[in-house]
């Protein structure tokens, strides 16, 4: 009788050591994801079309704090600049400092430094002849200084973007101090990641490397499941317990 009283208690304490670790390491997990990701994210609200298709007005972002040094070629920034107006605005660097970037050449495309660059995120509808409409509606020409970036949205017929500011000094580009945040992923709706265009990759210096965003999801996704998991573990494990004896002393 005391025999079978500690083997059920043995199988309570094991359940309820089993049960408790998964939850301490899920709350870890979990509560860990959610800090890291609020250190590095900062969520921003997308106020205008200019950079559709690849956010839209009114789309919840959200992008990666980074220091001006770490920005290439490709991404889509958070910046803010006085002459630009002072609000924070988002746009894709498509020029840093000491690019050449020209648009366009006889397929239509934008080039870095005499690159042809294909993007494949803005829509090229259809234009005059059957042909591909061109990246920009205008042609133009900017020479990058040191320590700053050339910013164009998405939406080429309608942004407001570096090609606005050509006669200014600089010949529209920003300064890397301007830059916030890289927008990493569309949070709401539920769009996912904004990758990186290998179009750029081949320039010098390359493309920017994926945020931490997948790794927190992952994180905090697992660490729910142990807590689930570990909750309904602990009393499964102990009732289990309890019917093994009593399933014995039957026989």
């Amino acid at each position: 009788m005391s025999g079978t009283k500690r083997k059920n208690d043995g199988h309570g304490r094991t359940g309820a050591m089993v049960s408790g670790l998964a939850v301490a390491v899920g709350c870890v997990l979990f509560l860990g994801g959610f800090v890291w990701a609020a250190l590095v994210y900062q969520p921003y609200t997308v106020p205008t079309a200019s950079m559709s298709p690849t956010v839209n007005p009114g789309d919840r972002v959200l992008a990666e704090r980074i220091e001006g040094s770490e920005v290439r070629r490709g991404d889509v920034v958070v910046f803010t600049d006085e002459v630009w107006g002072a609000a924070p605005m988002v746009k894709r660097v498509v020029g840093v400092g000491g690019d050449q970037v020209v648009c366009c050449d006889e397929r239509g495309r934008l080039t870095v430094n005499d690159t042809p660059v294909d993007e494949p995120y803005l829509h090229r509808g259809p234009a005059a002849r059957g042909e591909r409409a061109p990246a920009s509606p205008q042609d133009f020409t900017a020479e990058v200084p040191r320590g700053q970036i050339f910013l164009l949205g998405d939406e080429r017929a309608t942004s407001l973007d570096s090609r606005v500011h050509l006669d200014d000094p600089g010949q529209g580009s920003v300064p890397l101090s301007a830059v916030q945040a890289r927008v990493d992923a569309v949070a709401w709706p539920l769009d996912g990641m904004i990758g990186r265009p290998a179009s750029f990759a081949a320039l010098p210096g390359g493309v920017s490397a994926e945020g931490p965003l997948p790794l927190q999801l992952g994180a905090i996704v697992i660490g729910a499941a142990l807590i689930l998991g570990g909750a309904a573990y602990g009393p499964v494990a102990a009732r289990l317990g309890r019917r093994r004896p009593a399933a014995g002393a039957a026989r």
